[in-house]
């Protein structure tokens, strides 16, 4: 055989390139997704439904509302998921480390090549497992400070309204129905709910929710107290008030709050975050109200330490307005200094009348004798000569008059002859640029245009510029009619002395 075909016998033996169907062949090849349609029919018909116990791991809720997680032991995890319907009805929340016995149906995902458990039903294993959750939800509230003493309501000593959230068929309700009506009656709201098993938690918490978020005045009243209440029972029966919902529904409740759930020895987290736990549905019921007889007997013997307490204190202020009545003067006593002091000054008064009337006519005696005729006559002639003498003459009126005159007509001549618009009718003019004066030639040539004003209107003018020509080639007059041109007097002509001072010198 030649070497080529003793190499495609060689190689046809222990391998193919091409796969290829042969007679009698009994391992037909499969694809992946039949393989994996046959596992998950053979555990799913195997392991239909088991039960598995593990710690919580990787735990996860989707915005589904299904949860994925994982359960591990010392050497193996598998994982698991529960969907949303049964998410809703698991009896605790799941958390991570804590130990369950989870009951379902084992599956694969043949999209990752894995295995998993449908979780259908979730316990924890044992009552360590539950006092582990318990524990950690209780460090959880703790330090958010839902269990803080500073958040705790004083309870009202005498509530009108009572809401009592618990079970309407048990018998905590006719316990507290029956201590409140033997202890002080009072108008009682029952907002029935499930103590205990599925949805339990979620009816109490919506309960204190509700007895919170109502109005006062509305067509229900509101509660002025709420008792949150049930019977004795077992960890797991009492679970639902150590729920998370619960617990936050209390811390909220704008109400004061008793917890009354369970036995004395029972303690739930939802006794933490009220105002005051009582031990048992009837001691909370004590704790709402007061004793309604021993109110009316302390009512009773409030008026009656009143009564005696006001006629006492009657007795006292009258013992005392008697003692200091006696130490009081009487009237007369009180009035005899005064008396005596009133007929004094009577006595006085007689004797001053006379005095003062004897001295009145003493003194009309002697001015009647100073008044006689001869004494009148020559007091009117000395008084007569002396209006003689101060009589006003005419000439010294007159005097007077002309010499305020002068004073005033030199007044008037100074006022004249500072005047500055006379010298303006003497020839003069007065030289500005708008409200400057102008007294120099340099100011005048600097200034190029300026206003000549004179007695009788003004000019405006330009000086001449270095070339000799005029700067400003029109000028006007300020008065309603031009002035005429005169001719240039000759420089000897006039000779100005003083500007506000004498006259001028003219020609004749």
């Amino acid at each position: 055989m030649p070497p080529e075909e003793e190499m495609d016998a060689a190689f046809d033996a222990s391998g193919r390139l091409l796969a290829q169907e042969r007679a009698g062949d009994n391992a037909p090849a499969l694809s992946v997704s039949e393989l994996s349609a046959q596992l998950k029919r053979t555990v799913e018909d195997r392991f239909g439904h088991v039960r598995l116990r593990g710690e919580i791991s990787g735990y996860k809720r989707a915005a589904s509302g299904h949860i994925y997680l994982s359960l591990k032991d010392d050497s193996a995890r598998i994982d698991g998921i529960i969907w949303k319907g049964v998410a809703g009805r698991l009896g605790f929340m799941p958390q991570d480390g804590i130990e369950v016995v989870v009951t379902g149906k084992l599956t694969t995902y043949p999209g990752r090549s894995s295995y998993q458990i449908v979780i259908e039903r979730m316990e924890l294993a044992g009552e360590g497992a539950l006092m582990q959750l318990l524990e950690r939800l209780k460090k959880q509230l703790a330090a958010e400070g839902l269990f803080a003493p500073e958040r705790k309501k004083r309870l009202p000593y005498l509530p009108r309204v009572i809401g009592v959230v618990t079970s309407p068929t048990g018998a905590v309700i006719r316990d507290i129905l029956h201590r409140l009506a033997d202890r002080c009656p009072t108008h009682v709201l029952l907002w029935p709910v499930l103590v205990q098993g599925e949805g339990a938690a979620a009816q109490v918490a919506a309960a204190v929710r509700g007895f919170s978020a109502m109005a006062p005045g509305g067509p229900v009243p509101r509660p002025d107290l709420v008792i949150v209440a049930r019977g004795g029972g077992s960890i797991e029966d009492l679970w639902a008030f150590n729920e998370e919902a619960v617990v936050r529904a209390v811390a909220d409740c704008t109400i004061p709050i008793i917890s009354a759930v369970g036995h004395e020895t029972d303690t739930t987290l939802c006794d933490y975050a009220a105002d005051v736990r009582a031990p048992t549905p009837t001691a909370a019921a004590e704790m709402a109200v007061p004793v309604r007889a021993e109110l009316i007997a302390g009512l009773t013997e409030l008026g009656l330490r009143g009564g005696r307490a006001m006629r006492r204190g009657l007795e006292l202020r009258r013992e005392r307005l008697a003692m200091t009545a006696r130490l009081l003067p009487t009237p007369e006593a009180l009035l005899a200094t005064q008396r005596q002091r009133a007929d004094d000054l009577g006595e006085r008064l007689g004797r001053g009348l006379k005095q003062r009337v004897t001295l009145a006519w003493r003194h009309l005696s002697e001015a009647g004798g100073a008044l006689r005729p001869a004494l009148l006559h020559q007091r009117i002639t000395r008084e007569r000569a002396r209006l003689d003498v101060v009589r006003l003459r005419p000439d010294l009126v007159t005097r007077g008059i002309a010499q305020r005159r002068e004073r005033l007509e030199g007044t008037w001549r100074l006022a004249l002859s500072l005047d500055p618009r006379r010298p303006l009718s003497k020839g003069f003019a007065l030289v500005s640029v708008g409200e400057r004066v102008l007294t120099s030639a340099s100011a005048a040539q600097a200034a190029g245009a300026m206003r000549l004003t004179f007695h009788d209107g003004a000019l405006d003018v330009a000086t001449l510029g270095e070339d000799g020509l005029e700067s400003a080639a029109t000028s006007r007059l300020s008065s309603p009619q031009k002035l005429a041109r005169k001719p240039a007097r000759a420089p000897s002509a006039t000779v100005q002395q003083d500007l506000f001072g004498a006259d001028q010198e003219k020609d004749d």
